[in-house]
């Protein structure tokens, strides 16, 4: 079990929240209409919570149309893991098959949405081939949008939208405003820790979980060995307060450990 100290959690949920990036408010499927898009891009992921809830979006009409972007990567086995082991998806084909194929058919068919209403990009294999390989898509079949939503994997979403940003500088007027559509918060409970306000079982693993805290902040670092301009070059910039810089270095100990049967 995993048991973490009040401070421990706390730097921990710091640096979720830094790195889940919402720009809504923590909206509700419905309430995204508010913020008037026509457009969101789901990045493939294994966090199933994350697509249910924008197909939810699209199904109630708070946004008109969703391009689904992923190929076969290196995290794909996850999300074909994730599917098989969910009560209902688990008649979904997985083998072999792109991460927005298999995200298709579950909105298809668990959230009646229509073919028509879904654009597909299945050649990416990493977040940055995600935002190229999207505009590409979205070039080709002649979309427009000034206002375009984001929602990857909540630990992930803060560098999809900095790779957005890289790939769409030429495009100022272009608004991604970054949806997660959850801030994945711990809470201690039983003896163990729990993913506050979230029962889906579709989450990470402990082990998981602290990969993504630990690989995304050097990551994000505009320093020669990130993936900033002054680096690596693969994203726009990242400004990263102090406050998350002095979290991360705290709880790196905790995260780089063997942590034996530590698990959520």
């Amino acid at each position: 079990m995993v048991m973490l100290t009040d401070s421990q959690r706390a730097d921990i949920n710091q640096l979720a929240a830094f790195l889940a990036l919402d720009q809504t408010g923590n909206a509700t499927p419905n309430q995204m209409a508010r913020t008037e898009p026509q457009l969101l891009i789901l990045l493939g992921n294994a966090i199933l919570p994350a697509a249910e809830r924008a197909f939810t979006a699209l199904a109630q009409g708070a946004v008109e149309k969703i391009l689904i972007a992923g190929g076969i990567g290196h995290s794909t086995d996850l999300l074909y893991q994730a599917v098989k082991d969910h009560p209902k998806y688990h008649v979904i084909a997985t083998a072999g098959r792109s991460e927005a194929t298999v995200l298709h058919d579950i909105a298809v068919q668990f959230f009646a949405i229509s073919p028509e209403q879904l654009l597909l990009e299945t050649e990416s294999t990493n977040c940055g081939d995600n935002a190229t390989q999207a505009r590409r898509v979205l070039e080709q079949d002649g979309a427009q949008a000034a206002r375009i939503v984001l929602t990857q994997d909540p630990l992930m979403q803060r560098r999809s939208d900095a790779s957005f940003r890289k790939v769409w500088e030429d495009r100022p007027q272009v608004q991604f405003i970054n949806w997660p559509t959850f801030v994945p918060q711990l809470a201690q409970g039983d003896g163990r820790v729990v993913y506050q306000g979230e029962t889906d079982a579709s989450l990470w693993s402990w082990p998981r979980f602290a990969s993504l805290l630990l690989g995304e902040i050097p990551r994000l670092r505009n320093t020669p060995q990130g993936y900033g301009p002054l680096g690596k070059g693969f994203i726009a910039a990242v400004e990263i307060p102090p406050q998350v810089e002095e979290a991360y270095a705290r709880i790196l100990p905790l995260l780089s450990a063997d942590h034996g049967d530590r698990s959520f």
